[in-house]
């Protein structure tokens, strides 16, 4: 096993767990203060990034594109939860997954008629291209580390915001006891409505800093919805904790997994065996830990109320 490739694979992994944990961080705080299950979350993700494409072609500037685009997507947070998803909060959770897959499809055809299927794409900043030396006969792109940097930034300042502010206190006890809170005499509804607009927030941030190395396109953030949920159920419902030490969990063993996983089984299988077992194996580990998971921790790592 090259030691090289398991340190840039190892940054990857990285790199995918602090996106998964932008878009989880939201999603779980929806499930666990609303009792809501909002499968177009990973919409939320690709609206962030076509904003961002769109403000970067009005702008040319980096910094102002990721503040517009950021504004766009709490907007557009706000409007979906104002005309969609409050009509849903008291109704069952199949009317929740129906009405959501309803948005999931809207949008993704709503991108498609607005700017088509073709990828939308927009540069990485002057000042973050390039790649900088880790080791010796390594060399990582620099926007890579700083989407690895902004993802830890932005989970230490909602450790911050949850744990040591008001609004968090709110929050935690939402997750806790939603009736609980509404009875002491918080307006619930707009509780509601700012989480989950931040929520969307989150997911849009997430898709502004991967569009300049992926490609901006219809239904992008459809595959990331899916290890977003594993995420959350690895972590605990609710849980801003749980949701960042999973999200890196799942990012590094799906991409160690996917990297090196045709390479441990030829230690015990044929090579032509080992190539078609390998990567069944390795798309399979995120799957195979969370149900471990929930047989031993049923509320996930770290619980909502322990989170």
């Amino acid at each position: 096993m090259n030691t090289t490739l398991l340190l840039v694979q190892s940054l990857n992994g990285l790199q995918l767990g602090v996106l998964l944990f932008l878009i989880a961080a939201g999603l779980t705080l929806v499930f666990g203060v609303m009792d809501f299950i909002n499968l177009a979350h990973g919409v939320q993700y690709m609206v962030g990034a076509y904003l961002a494409a769109v403000a970067y072609a009005w702008t040319g500037n980096f910094l102002l594109t990721v503040l517009l685009a950021l504004g766009g997507s709490l907007l557009c947070g706000l409007v979906l939860e104002f005309l969609v998803m409050r009509h849903f909060y008291d109704r069952d959770h199949l009317a929740q997954v129906l009405a959501t897959f309803g948005v999931i499809l809207f949008l993704n055809e709503g991108v498609r008629f607005v700017w088509g299927a073709a990828p939308l794409f927009y540069p990485i900043p002057e000042t973050l291209s390039g790649s900088i030396r880790l080791v010796d006969g390594l060399l990582y792109p620099v926007y890579r580390l700083a989407i690895i940097g902004a993802g830890l930034a932005v989970a230490v300042l909602l450790y911050v915001l949850v744990t040591r502010t008001k609004a968090g206190m709110l929050v935690r006890a939402g997750a806790t006891n939603a009736p609980m809170v509404a009875a002491l005499g918080v307006n619930i509804r707009q509780l509601f409505m700012l989480v989950f607009a931040f929520g969307a927030m989150l997911a849009g941030f997430a898709g502004i800093m991967v569009g300049p190395i992926l490609s901006v396109e219809p239904g992008m953030g459809d595959n990331l919805l899916i290890l977003t949920f594993v995420v959350i159920v690895i972590g605990g419902i609710g849980s801003i904790r749980g949701a960042f030490v999973a999200a890196i969990i799942v990012g590094l063993i799906d991409t160690l997994g996917r990297s090196f996983m045709t390479d441990i089984m030829k230690l015990a299988f044929p090579p032509a065996a080992a190539n078609e077992i390998g990567p069944a194996i390795a798309s399979m580990l995120i799957y195979v830990l969370m149900a471990a998971v929930l047989f031993f921790r049923p509320a996930g790592l770290f619980p909502a109320k322990g989170g």
